[in-house]
């Protein structure tokens, strides 16, 4: 399927640019721009306009697969208050020295630039993250640390700041694009929005960007959304229950119960598929080593860690990283809490990178 999105408006007191990547989100990038055109609905006149282009050609791939026809990047483009990357799956092995130096070239000019969803990486190597803050998609949050340690990470909605932003994706950009409008044209005309796209409330940049963890944490008590955090900040050197549990003021019983009952495991089998899925990050998305990522993901022995990630994902970790599907166009997502239930629960492990 082929989608047209060259540009069809005129340039406005406000433009954007858009630069899409092979296998960029197209859904965050179409919501971006739906919001731009329901801000010109509302107003009076056109006050965005905005362009999509691409270093990459005029056929763009998305993460979905479909096929997108866009403008060829090149000195022609306008210049422009707003240009954002965008990036998804492969974007973290993305390299134009094209697009490299067209971004800080656009800086030094005084634009403001936001890598969104895996666009930070992109970002991030121009060096134009370096000594800020920023974030990126959860599920690539260890990985992108481990890559860029002079940039400041944080697992946020999106990250302001008058020359470089960022902004985790999905629908993510959504508030992004309702908080630059509310900077320019006001919170009540940016509320107007909102209330057209049926998008309330309006997140803050800081909200978080899960609400479930894998199962319905909104109705859980706080104690176990807690309890989920202390188990992802300590990837490394895992807590033990008794630490989380003294760490939260209750008793390991109560905290085990409160597990086995919402979550479907243990707090140790919980730690466990957090260290996995830190591992698979990693293998995918970092040059270290094996063992460093056993390390930096908990395991104390290589033999642990191996039995480990061959139980849940089927195969041994060094396999599954010579077999990732780097120019697969939308690869399945593995590690998922329900996934690793099964696995403990004696199904065997799905492969997740023979595509059926």
């Amino acid at each position: 399927m082929e989608i047209d999105i060259l540009p069809k408006t005129e340039r406005a007191q406000t433009h954007m640019v858009f630069i899409v990547v092979p296998r960029f989100n197209i859904m965050t990038l179409i919501t971006m721009i739906e919001t731009l055109r329901i801000a010109n609905y509302l107003a009076p006149a056109s006050i965005y306009s905005w362009e999509v282009a691409s270093f990459d050609g005029s056929k763009i791939i998305a993460s979905n697969g479909m096929t997108a026809t866009i403008k060829t990047a090149n000195d022609n483009l306008q210049s422009a208050e707003f240009v954002f990357i965008l990036g998804s799956w492969g974007t973290e092995h993305y390299h134009n020295k094209k697009l490299t130096a067209w971004l800080r070239k656009r800086v030094r000019a005084g634009e403001r630039i936001c890598g969104v969803e895996l666009g930070s990486y992109i970002v991030a190597r121009a060096g134009l993250l370096d000594g800020k803050l920023a974030t990126i998609h959860w599920s690539w949050l260890n990985g992108f640390k481990e890559n860029f340690n002079r940039v400041e990470v944080e697992e946020s909605l999106f990250t302001l700041d008058r020359k470089v932003m960022t902004c985790s994706g999905g629908l993510a950009g959504v508030d992004l694009m309702l908080r630059l409008i509310e900077e320019i044209n006001g919170s009540s005309f940016s509320g107007e929005i909102a209330d057209q796209m049926l998008h309330h409330p309006i997140r803050s940049a800081t909200s978080p960007q899960r609400g479930t963890m894998g199962r319905s944490t909104e109705t859980m008590r706080p104690l176990l959304r807690e309890a989920m955090t202390l188990i992802e900040n300590n990837i490394e050197e895992p807590l033990t229950v008794p630490q989380i549990a003294n760490l939260l003021g209750v008793s390991q019983r109560q905290l085990e119960r409160q597990f086995k009952k919402n979550v479907g495991c243990t707090v140790v089998q919980f730690g466990l598929l957090k260290r996995l899925q830190n591992a698979r990050l990693l293998l995918i998305s970092t040059d270290m080593s094996i063992r460093q990522i056993a390390t930096a993901s908990g395991f104390n022995t290589m033999s642990h860690f191996a039995f480990s990630f061959g139980k849940f994902f089927g195969r041994r970790p060094s396999d599954y990283r010579e077999a990732w599907p780097k120019e697969e166009p939308a690869p399945a997502w593995p590690g998922s809490l329900s996934d690793f239930l099964d696995t403990l629960n004696g199904q065997p492990p799905k492969d997740y990178i023979k595509r059926a």
